[in-house]
């Protein structure tokens, strides 16, 4: 019992660690500001102790704050699920339609991937979220989708509160100087008057509060619209993209089969139940799937194993012409290298003049690959994987008189 305890304790600690980092932070600053200022700012617009609808309205700010921050808590301390180390599908023939993660020591289910940052296979990944300081997957997609939900519709009642408390307080100081009606609501006309002085200070802060609530409820909702909209169709983002690279492939090589996403049941509602249960907990153990009547049971699995041959054939061997300190956006390549800097958390790998690279995909301004250290990288056995400007290499000659070229390339010519 004791062994259990430490074990207990222990694991919290470390989860609490997702906290010290900048996404949290922000996050939750964000909401504290917001929540804080809007709660002091109805206090002098509508004042909760006199009216019925200033109560609701109080409650209603004190509702949205408890349910934000347990959605946002959830998503980050329960997390996505990970792939038990070791796991093997239980029909050892399966094995060949999946792929091995040696980090891991185990064979990727399916819909599952390794997140570099979390370190482990992620059941039903769809990304790793800053914000949150933790993978989005199978256990709390609900829970950081419902945060996406009501993180702006608690932002859009705030900015309500702050329009209306700078109006009324700047009504009121110009009602005092022309002599006229003041409004009932406000909060000069309560005696004994409202502790908290609305001067310059608290409009400015007013000011800034809004400004937050309306970035977060644009920027938010339109993460949250993106979320719904793979979910209705039973997705990932990450899966969105495979489909993509599937149509791609499809029409590179000219073929004549099609790729049918499997996990797409038919019905936005069924789709939905997939995500979203009654019991808060998600349907499944994370690791088998139902799948459409027309699909195998590894249809997107071997789709991978596909993409995955297809990128080692289409990829381009790349001579390092100058040396590259591996920062996220380097002053010395250019300007238009330094602007166009990859938007994601994916490594940048240093570079020194003379080696080689072997390009995956790449951008107008940017490449990324792996870094050949050995003859056995084409294996696998060895690399070094990352974004690095294409400004510091140069096409090997046995790779310029073909036509292959990096995915994402071509359609950037």
């Amino acid at each position: 019992m004791g062994t259990f305890c430490s074990v207990v304790k222990f694991e919290n600690l470390q989860e609490l660690k997702r906290l010290c980092h900048w996404g949290p932070i922000i996050a939750l600053g964000v909401i504290a500001i917001c929540s804080s200022m809007a709660m002091i700012d109805s206090v002098l617009w509508y004042w909760p102790l006199h009216t019925t609808g200033g109560s609701v309205n109080f409650i209603m700010l004190i509702n949205w704050t408890v349910m934000i921050l347990y959605n946002y808590f959830n998503a980050m301390f329960v997390g996505p699920g990970f792939v038990p180390l070791g796991w093997k599908p239980k029909n050892s023939q399966d094995s060949v339609y999946l792929q091995y993660c040696k980090v891991c020591q185990a064979y990727k289910a399916p819909r599952s991937h390794h997140c570099r940052k979390c370190n482990r296979c992620v059941m039903k990944m769809d990304h790793h979220c800053p914000w949150i300081n933790n993978c989005c997957g199978y256990q709390n997609h609900a829970s950081f989708t419902l945060f996406l939900l009501l993180a702006p519709l608690g932002c859009i009642h705030a900015a309500f509160i702050f329009v209306m408390t700078m109006y009324t307080q700047l009504y009121n100081r110009l009602s005092f100087g022309w002599n006229t009606v003041k409004i009932d609501m406000s909060a000069a006309r309560r005696d004994p008057l409202p502790i908290i002085p609305f001067g310059l200070a608290a409009f400015a802060a007013t000011l800034f509060a809004l400004g937050l609530a309306l970035g977060t409820t644009i920027a938010v909702g339109m993460l949250f619209f993106i979320q719904m909209k793979i979910i209705l169709r039973n997705k990932t983002s990450i899966e969105s993209w495979i489909e993509e690279k599937a149509k791609d492939r499809i029409q590179y090589y000219q073929l004549d089969d099609d790729f049918v996403f499997p996990y797409d049941m038919g019905s936005r509602w069924k789709n939905f139940k997939q995500v979203f249960t009654w019991s808060g907990v998600p349907e499944g153990d994370g690791l088998d799937w139902p799948v459409r009547e027309d699909c195998h049971q590894y249809s997107l699995t071997i789709e991978q194993l596909k993409q995955k041959a297809d990128k080692r054939v289409r990829s381009v061997r790349y001579k390092v012409i100058e040396d590259y300190s591996g920062t996220c956006c380097p002053l010395n390549r250019g300007i238009k290298t330094f602007f166009t800097s990859p938007c994601t958390e994916e490594p940048r790998i240093r570079l020194q003049k003379g080696e080689f690279i072997l390009a995956t995909r790449g951008l107008r301004y940017w490449l990324y690959g792996d870094k050949i250290l050995d003859d056995s990288v084409l294996e696998g056995v060895s690399r070094i994987r990352g974004w690095f400007p294409r400004n510091c290499v140069e096409k090997c000659p046995c790779d310029a008189e073909t036509d292959q070229a990096p995915e994402g390339e071509k359609k950037n010519r």
